[in-house]
């Protein structure tokens, strides 16, 4: 089943640029599922195009896969895969037939095969790309090998890029546009794919997740295993980070505690998780950027589903029984709480895009001292203007919702926030009396002022 090719307008853009010069080497890499091929495949669509999926075997089979597809859309009477020693060849083959988009997908497939590839392809990259017409794009899911290969300074590839490509999942409301349900049923399933294209296809409702992640022959019910196991050397330590940050361990020294792994040894697990996307580090966005007042969140919805939902009803799963539905339900809620204020945080911003708040804010974050929080806090900080915002997902009378902003009121006192404009808002999954709050000066949305997509 195709997916419908939905946002990338950006790096389509950025692409068509670089296809306006005589020659270029894009590097495009990411996590697995994210997208990556349907992107390169899009954007060659009408372009002459080579386009050759690497396999996880040795340089002669690539080398041949590579020749075949590359004779298959330029032919010669004297030439088989066999013909060609080495990549060098095909390139050279390759620069004699015109301006051509050459595509090596799963790129790190061939480094495995053999390390002096990148040499190789430095040579390919100065000696023949840009002595031609051809357009080079290197395309990997193992975003540890394409940063360490390909994009370090101990790459014989650095510095040679005309660009590169980090492709992140869809946002919410991409991948709301993606599902085609109502907001409220996007929220759920958004709760358990985040914003990969392969992970929502897979959804026509929210209850698809009991065939998808809690059965043991489910997509997602392995997946989680398979993205930690195929970036990471240790992928069991990883996994104990994780899994503590999804049981609620926020603070560095909550996660050592519950791992058992010294404070020492962590800090070099966590950057990498950082690094790789699975995990953030966040501070209160009054703070300075040295603080050491910082809680890690998972940044991907997939994986904190997983360590939070599968792996705790791994042994039910695997008893084909769905005894823990309603428990996993009511738990489910609670967690989409913590999805809903990234949803919250995205409209804001859009709404912000749009000039459609008091003012233009220019950074937006939680807030935290002590025992006090504000889930957004959005600031001006030039105009000494602020929004302050709570995020429920739930159903909230007028009278409920008149509490909280006045909570909020409260609060706005401890943020340090004296003598700036200060404003109130709400998101919530419903809002009674909205209407009477905004003529009271207050700011409330609910599912129903999310855009339709």
């Amino acid at each position: 089943m195709e997916i419908t090719f939905i946002d990338r307008e950006k790096e389509l853009e950025f692409m068509e640029s670089l296809w306006g010069k005589e020659n270029s080497f894009l590097p495009i890499y990411g996590r697995r599922r994210v997208g990556k091929t349907r992107l390169v495949k899009e954007f060659i669509r009408g372009k002459p195009a080579v386009y050759y999926l690497a396999r996880n075997s040795s340089y002669r089979d690539n080398l041949l896969g590579f020749s075949g597809t590359v004779l298959n859309s330029y032919p010669s009477p004297y030439l088989s895969p066999s013909s060609f020693s080495s990549f060098a060849d095909v390139f050279k083959y390759i620069g004699e037939r015109g301006k051509v988009v050459v595509i090596i997908d799963e790129f790190p497939y061939l480094i495995q095969s053999d390390k002096r590839v990148l040499s190789e392809f430095q040579y390919i990259v100065d000696e023949i790309v840009r002595s031609s017409r051809i357009h080079l794009i290197l395309v990997g899911s193992s975003v540890g090998m394409m940063e360490e290969h390909v994009l370090s300074q101990k790459s014989p590839l650095y510095g040679r890029r005309d660009g590169q490509i980090r492709l992140q999942p869809l946002d919410f409301f991409n991948s709301w546009r993606l599902l085609r349900v109502d907001a409220g049923e996007a929220v759920r399933i958004y709760g358990v794919t985040g914003g990969v294209p392969a992970y929502l296809i897979l959804f026509r409702k929210f209850e698809d997740v009991k065939d998808v992640a809690f059965s043991k022959r489910g997509f997602l019910y392995a997946e989680g295993d398979f993205l930690l196991s195929s970036e990471l050397r240790e992928p069991r330590v990883y996994k104990l980070i994780l899994k503590a940050v999804a049981e609620g361990k926020r603070r560095f020294n909550e996660i050592s505690t519950f791992t058992g792994i010294p404070r020492s040894n962590l800090f070099k697990y966590v950057e990498v998780l950082e690094r790789l996307g699975f995990l953030r580090r966040d501070v209160p966005v009054t703070a300075q950027p040295k603080t050491k007042n910082t809680r890690y969140t998972i940044a991907d919805n997939y994986i904190a589903f997983y360590f939070r939902f599968v792996e705790r009803y791994r042994g039910q799963i695997e008893l084909e029984s769905l005894d823990f539905w309603e428990e996993f339900l009511e738990d489910y809620n609670h967690y989409l709480g913590w999805v809903f204020e990234g949803v919250a945080r995205e409209f804001l911003v859009g709404l912000n895009k749009r000039g459609k708040l008091p003012f233009r804010f220019t950074k937006i974050g939680r807030w935290w001292h002590r025992g006090e929080e504000i889930d957004l806090v959005a600031l001006n900080e030039r105009e000494k203007k602020s929004l302050l915002v709570e995020v429920k997902w739930k159903e909230l009378s007028e009278r409920e919702a008149r509490g909280i902003m006045e909570d909020l009121e409260g609060k706005a006192e401890l943020v340090g926030l004296d003598d700036w404009e200060a404003h109130y808002g709400i998101v919530a999954k419903g809002v009674e009396g909205k209407e009477n709050l905004r003529e009271e000066g207050f700011l409330a949305w609910d599912l129903r002022d999310f855009e339709a997509p």
